[in-house]
């Protein structure tokens, strides 16, 4: 038995370029609530522990 029998079967490097955009569109459709959330976690703590 070697090793390239039992390693799984790899991923294609590239992304098809109509699939970019898209990719970059969820990225920021998820990220951007998040780093709003986590400004505004900071925001009030800082609040909270400051006085």
């Amino acid at each position: 038995m070697s090793t390239s029998d039992s390693s799984p079967p790899s991923a294609p490097a590239t992304t098809p370029p109509g699939r970019r955009g898209l990719i970059a569109f969820s990225w920021v459709w998820v990220g951007a609530p998040l780093a709003y959330g986590l400004y505004e976690l900071v925001r009030k703590a800082t609040q909270l522990f400051t006085g």
